[in-house]
């Protein structure tokens, strides 16, 4: 059943809602979004309403104004006795002091948020079970000091806890980010705007960065479909159409009202501009996760429902924030010459159109049929034996509040109590003990475990639990120390069958000081099947191995005999002394698989070249399929990640050329397709100044890993063992991007994309046959978008399979930019305020060459062309 529980004139426009330890409903009033940015002071329109039911007819019949004159508030979190919100460019906190009901408080916590554009600021702040306070934030991004600490950040998730002063930036997204979602089991989700509505982070990003070899990627994309289910053809988006364009919020069922089937395995994210809450199915893979299509839990022909949040609530119900209006889409704005009118842009950078409505709103409650009505709890924190008791109930929301307040009120009397808890082997139909997890965060919340040696054993017997949510947060909560690495180490956690739980245990090794043992047992497990065929697991293992690869690589030479690392440079395939006299002849440029090598995997060219040049060198290859790593004279001097069209340039550090003969070797991995080295032969050379040596014609080549004969691909197809043996064995490397290259014959072509419009702000530029072309591309738009350089006569073909690359799970990998020949020249996808330099040689045939931006559905409005005269002759 829908039950309608609030609407205008109590709620207008609600954006997020929340519910007290006695179960009254908070909401959010914004009237002020999307256009009015007020100075910091924060002096709007906006309120933080209390709606009850005090006569028990559900429907609310009181209203409380809590604050009052805020401006565009997106999402609260209960604190302390008070509320969290964040208000761009501030999160604040409010507090009512003397029972009215009131905020009467008003504290800063947090100033630097970015407020360009509204609907892309910090939003969805949430309690976690682990003590802190989550969040997610757009591109608007944050720029500031945090707790003494300075960030500069945009699109992400992060977590921070005001009592002990931290803040962490914990994953990149790929987009605008509107969603999050945490599981009964504490795994993190977040879901973003545009065709990404289901993100899990698996590695936090303090443990990617830095790691040698492998892309500092700690979230992944899951979503496994594209398309939205609407009720009605009368949908308004401007991008990923019939996709989701808007998506918002993505929390998980986590009562037992609903069919179990519902049970911490479903997130409810909602997509507004379709009119409906989606039922995203999330299934365990691994140590990762999948999502499948549920279909949807609430979906309406009426054009002006428009769901932005959709959570459990007390009563065990999926409760819906409803914004009800027209007009639900933020930017781009329209004007005449898209069949639009002239519109204009408020301060909040949405477009002002008079059917925005700033009086209607809807709070409803989606409730099962013959389930009776559930009652409604009160918690006090000064009844704690109450709050011990509730963290055994059935709805995560009571015992998510009853651990906060338990927390808030940091007395101790609470903790005999806590440690039986924690100590109750039962579990539930899940296999789970939602209550012995939620005691040992509760613990840690109450005491400091690296001195009170009670408490530390208490939740050190949590590695023994037959729960694996359970063990895990053990892991999580105990002190990284020698007693704590021994502990893990003893129980032989790195070998637990849950995979989540050897997960944590990975990530919890990556970030201890080298140990020998640690680097024994590490290298132990690096054999396993079930590590290497892991996604989530191999990486953990890698970024660990890394950390104590003394150890690991002790054990690696033992079982290898004869292995030097000192020596191991020079049995690398890129080092200059490299015996390739067994390798095979292939003509570069060309697809290997024309060549007759009809594989995907790990493929290595070298070639040596005889070169006098000056100090400033740089090297041109054209495009390569799929991902490449580049090294002249055994040095790394530039990779790039899973891009078939970007031709790549790197520059070559002074010094590194010999005067004479020099040597270049490249790893190239071929995922699909065609594959190589596959682009013109003029693409091929090394340039100092006015010398120019060509690199096209034969290369030796020998094949590494056929994909089709291994199941193992996380570090292509090389065991984890022998990668860390090639990454951390005192390898020089220098990366370089070739970003400073500059070519003194190049034409020079910059594009700026145009604020909510869709469009470059140049439609034709003029380049010579043959020319070499730096092209920069400016996103100063609020969306991100590439630049597809394509053959004449193409476009809708290059289009359309654009279009069909955005149903594609790995489309946002590929830069949502076609594998075909059509395809000449391609950007990566810019995020918004960032620049890219795209370097290619002119086609030698003169002609029309369109352009156009391949993100989801912006093909068809953001077109230019390349006009190629004259003769490459």
């Amino acid at each position: 059943d829908l039950q309608l529980f609030a609407s205008e004139p109590d709620i207008i426009n609600p954006i997020a809602m929340n519910w007290d330890e006695k179960g009254r409903l908070w909401v959010i009033e914004t009237v002020d979004y999307p256009n009015t940015v007020k100075d910091n002071e924060g002096q709007g329109d906006d309120k933080v309403k209390i709606l009850e039911d005090t006569d028990g007819d559900g429907k609310a019949d009181k209203v409380t104004v809590f604050a009052e004159n805020l401006n565009i508030p997106t999402s609260f979190a209960f604190y302390d006795g008070g509320i969290i919100i964040s208000q761009a460019p501030q999160f604040i906190f409010l507090k009512d002091t003397d029972g009215d009901d009131k905020a009467d408080v008003k504290e800063v916590l947090i100033d630097g948020w970015g407020t360009f554009d509204t609907h892309a600021g910090p939003s969805n702040l949430q309690n976690g079970i682990d003590n802190t306070i989550y969040g997610v934030v757009g591109y608007s991004g944050f720029e500031g000091s945090i707790y003494g600490q300075e960030l500069n950040f945009k699109q992400n998730m992060y977590r921070f806890d005001p009592r002990k002063e931290n803040f962490e930036v914990l994953t990149n997204t790929s987009n605008n980010t509107w969603g999050l979602g945490i599981t009964e089991d504490n795994s993190l989700f977040a879901s973003t705007a545009n065709n990404t509505h289901s993100v899990f982070l698996g590695i936090p990003n303090k443990i990617m960065d830095g790691l040698v070899g492998i892309p500092a990627q700690g979230s992944l994309k899951i979503d496994g479909h594209y398309t939205m289910q609407p009720l009605t053809a009368n949908i308004r988006q401007v991008d990923v159409f019939g996709g989701f364009t808007a998506a918002a919020g993505h929390h998980f069922y986590t009562a037992r009202n609903y069919p179990r089937t519902y049970w911490n395995k479903v997130a409810f994210v909602c997509e507004p501009t379709g009119g409906l809450v989606h039922i995203a199915k999330i299934e365990r893979d691994g140590a990762g996760y999948i999502e499948k299509d549920g279909g949807n839990l609430l979906a309406s022909s009426d054009e002006w429902v428009s769901p932005v949040e959709a959570k459990v609530g007390p009563d065990g119900n999926v409760w819906v924030a409803d914004w009800y209006n027209f007009i639900i889409q933020h930017n781009p704005t329209p004007n005449k010459d898209r069949g639009g009118y002239d519109a204009e842009n408020g301060k909040g950078n949405a477009y002002v159109n008079p059917l925005r409505d700033k009086s209607k709103g809807r709070i409803w409650r989606v409730v099962p049929k013959n389930v009776g009505k559930e009652e409604i709890l009160t918690l006090d924190r000064d009844t704690p034996d109450a709050l011990v008791a509730a963290l055994n109930n059935d709805n995560m929301f009571w015992r998510s509040t009853a651990q906060r307040l338990l927390v808030e009120r940091q007395n101790t009397d609470v903790l005999p109590k806590l440690y039986k808890l924690a100590n109750t082997p039962k579990l539930d139909a899940l296999g789970m003990n939602p209550a012995a997890l939620h005691a040992l965060w509760t613990i840690d919340g109450l005491t400091d475990l690296n001195s009170d040696t009670e408490a530390y054993n208490v939740v050190k017997g949590g590695l023994y639990h037959p729960s694996a949510a359970v063990r895990k947060a053990a892991i999580q909560i105990l002190p990284k120390n020698g007693t704590t690495d021994a502990a893990i180490l003893d129980t032989n956690t790195l070998n637990d069958k849950s995979p989540s739980v050897r997960l944590a245990a990975l990530l919890y090794f990556a970030e201890r000081p080298a140990s020998e043992t640690a680097g024994k047992m590490l290298y132990g497990i690096s054999q396993d099947k079930a590590i290497i065929e892991d996604n989530w697991l191999s990486k953990a293992l890698y970024a660990a191995a890394s950390s104590h690869a003394d150890g690991f690589m002790g054990e690696y030479a033992k079982a290898h005999p004869g292995f030097d690392r000192k020596a191991a440079v020079e049995d690398k395939k890129q080092a200059v002394g490299f015996d390739d006299r067994d390798w095979k002849t292939i003509q570069l440029p060309q697809f290997i698989e024309d060549a007759g090598l009809e594989m995907d995997g790990i493929i290595w060219f070298r070639k040596n070249f005889n070169f006098n040049g000056g100090a400033s060198s740089y090297i041109s290859l054209g495009p390569i399929d799929d991902s490449d790593v580049v090294f002249i004279n055994g040095q790394q001097i530039g990779a790039t990640e899973s891009d078939y069209a970007r031709d790549r340039y790197y520059n070559i550090p002074n010094g590194l050329l010999k005067n004479g003969e020099n040597t270049i070797a490249i790893r190239v991995e071929d995922t699909g397709g065609g594959g190589g080295i596959y682009g013109k032969p003029e693409q091929l050379f090394i340039r100092s100044g006015e010398k120019t040596v060509q690199l096209s014609g034969a290369w030796k080549y020998e094949v590494e890993t056929d994909y089709g004969q291994s199941t193992n691909t996380t570090f292509g197809g090389v065991p984890i063992a022998d990668f860390v043996a090639k990454n951390y064995s005192s390898v020089k490397t220098s990366a370089q991007d070739g970003s400073n290259t500059v070519d003194s014959e190049a034409a020079v072509i910059t594009i700026k994309t145009v604020q909510n419009e869709m469009k470059y702000d140049i439609t034709e530029f003029v380049v010579e046959a043959g020319q070499p072309v730096n092209l920069v591309l400016e996103n100063v738009d609020f969306m991100q978008h590439n630049l597809v350089i394509i053959k004449p006569g193409t476009t809708d073909t290059v289009g359309s399979a654009a279009d069909k690359l955005a149903m594609d799970p790995n489309g946002a990998e590929l830069d949502y930019v076609p594998k075909m020949g059509e395809v000449l020249f391609a950007t990566a996808l810019v995020n918004p305020e960032q620049t890219v330099t795209l370097r290619f040689t002119a086609p030698t045939e003169p002609g029309m060459y369109p352009f156009i931006c391949t993100f989801p559905g912006h093909w068809r409005i953001m077109q230019g062309v390349m006009k190629v005269v004259g003769s490459a002759l």
